[in-house]
């Protein structure tokens, strides 16, 4: 039984310095990490490192862009636990306007292999993929919620190792949205910085949502420069109404999304 979550944003990427990066994949908006957000990294994993062999995670899901695979990456190799990937915990993306096509979607294990070459364990399959046509602020709560339903059943289920403590590396967004669904509290005021770290523990007998106690929430208290670029859902553009504001698609079809919301047939769950 999965015991423990902790919870970590990427790291300072490179776009935020240098409007002119140089995409690290096929995938457009995917850009890599600083020089310093690689070291923020290797300090997150400095910090499991620092805790006893009995509270360090013992398996990573991340997303599949670039930036939180490069966050990963030392923590892996510190720890000698397995990567997955895992679309659920992809980044948010405001409703594509009207006729521009559909967000960005990564890769999943296989064909990141080639960037990160031995190591991304590509035993797993995702358990929720976003809509490509984006989501509003409802609608990234309700994909995380589903998502956390579906996915930590999944995990207890299906693999075989005993992980009872995980770590999910994500983006600003949905480290905002995993953290309010595991409390049950939807409105709770957080600000996400780069590779800052929650970590809530299992209440016994508890449901999924709603059933984990906070010990850590959005702490820099690892990193040697502190919170940077700290995010939160305050910082959207919203129209007249409130509703967040359209973003640009990449072109295409709309009908070529590809596999949406929850990949587990209901007799699993």
């Amino acid at each position: 039984m999965i015991e423990t979550i902790f919870i970590l944003r990427h790291g300072f990427r490179s776009n935020f310095v240098n409007a002119n990066w140089t995409n690290a994949t096929q995938t457009p908006r995917d850009p890599a990490l600083t020089a310093f957000g690689e070291t923020q990294a290797q300090e997150c994993a400095e910090y499991f490192m620092s805790l006893p062999v009995e509270e360090r995670p013992t398996a990573i899901f991340s997303s599949p862009y670039y930036r939180c695979i490069q966050t990963s990456k030392p923590i892996v190799q510190a720890l000698g636990i397995p990567l997955f990937l895992e679309h659920g915990v992809s980044e948010w993306y405001s409703p594509v306007s009207p006729g521009t096509g559909l967000h960005p979607r990564p890769p999943s294990a296989a064909g990141m292999h080639e960037y990160f070459p031995g190591l991304l364990d590509e035993s797993w399959s995702s358990v929720w993929y976003p809509s490509r046509k984006g989501e509003d602020v409802g609608q990234i709560h309700a994909r995380t919620a589903g998502f956390l339903e579906a996915f930590i059943p999944e995990v207890e289920k299906k693999i075989p190792q005993s992980h009872a403590r995980i770590l999910l590396v994500a983006h600003a967004a949905t480290v905002i949205t995993l953290t309010r669904e595991l409390l049950a509290d939807k409105v709770v005021p957080l600000r996400i910085g780069c590779c800052t770290l929650t970590e809530l523990k299992r209440k016994p007998d508890a449901p999924i949502l709603g059933g984990w106690t906070p010990t850590l929430v959005a702490s820099g208290d690892h990193l040697k420069e502190g919170i940077q670029r700290d995010w939160g859902f305050e910082d959207i553009i919203v129209s007249d109404d409130g509703q967040v504001i359209d973003d640009v698609g990449l072109g295409g079809p709309e009908e070529d999304e590809g596999p949406v919301g929850c990949q587990i047939q209901r007799s699993s769950l």
